[in-house]
């Protein structure tokens, strides 16, 4: 019995559609790993030579310029330098944050850790759900985009303001949009709506930068006497 042609290349088109998904989500994970792991070495450099953060100046300007780096260079080799730029870079400006609560908290290291395993254990977890329930959260994009403009407008007003319980409040939304940003790449990922594995990195990148220095300052807040 003949197998209908269109059939056919309907399984053809889900089978490369699927492969094409996996390529990107393999890309992603592998190139995510690659950029946490740097960053990480690039706090540790910061943290063990003792070199002072850059300001909040010089940081929205390096962060922001490097990333709008990152999305005009996405498709290119070029790419790949300016995300490990961009990561390296924030690592850079973790490292006097995490020395500050290691110094100024008598339980310092305990706020760290937990900070570093809740936000393992998070990213974990959100990407494993994603996964495993095949859905899309689009719908999740325009909340999104909404609530971390916000979100980021609050933070610069507690910052300049010297607003404390703002700040706190702020972190605590960024731990809700960081988790839902997770959900929502990682839905776009599985579903084709992110096929450059780049740009989908980035995004998890920040998530899990945001994520981890949001729960440092609730965890250091909590613990501080």
């Amino acid at each position: 019995m003949e197998r209908n042609p269109v059939v056919i290349q309907q399984q053809a088109a889900v089978r490369e559609s699927a492969l094409a998904t996996n390529k990107v989500l393999r890309n992603t994970y592998l190139l995510l790993s690659a950029t946490l792991a740097f960053s990480a070495a690039m706090a540790g450099v910061a943290l063990a030579f003792g070199l002072p953060h850059p300001g909040l100046m010089i940081t929205l300007v390096g962060y922001f310029g490097l990333l709008f780096a990152v999305h005009k260079t996405a498709n290119s080799a070029l790419g790949l330098l300016f995300v490990f730029l961009l990561t390296g870079f924030m690592g850079y400006t973790l490292g006097p944050i995490i020395g500050y609560y290691l110094q100024a908290i008598p339980n310092g290291h305990s706020v760290v850790m937990n900070a570093f395993g809740i936000t393992a254990v998070a990213f974990v977890g959100l990407s494993a759900y994603a996964i495993r329930s095949g859905s899309r959260f689009s719908f999740m994009g325009g909340f999104l985009a909404v609530g971390i403009l916000t979100a980021f407008i609050l933070g610069l007003v507690a910052i300049f303001f010297e607003m404390p319980m703002l700040s706190l409040a702020v972190s605590g939304m960024f731990v809700l949009l960081m988790s839902g940003l997770i959900l929502y790449q990682t839905g776009e990922i599985l579903h084709g709506g992110e096929t450059n594995y780049i740009l989908a990195t980035v995004t998890l990148y920040v998530s899990i930068f945001n994520l981890f220095s949001s729960l440092l300052h609730l965890l250091g807040f909590a613990s501080d006497d």
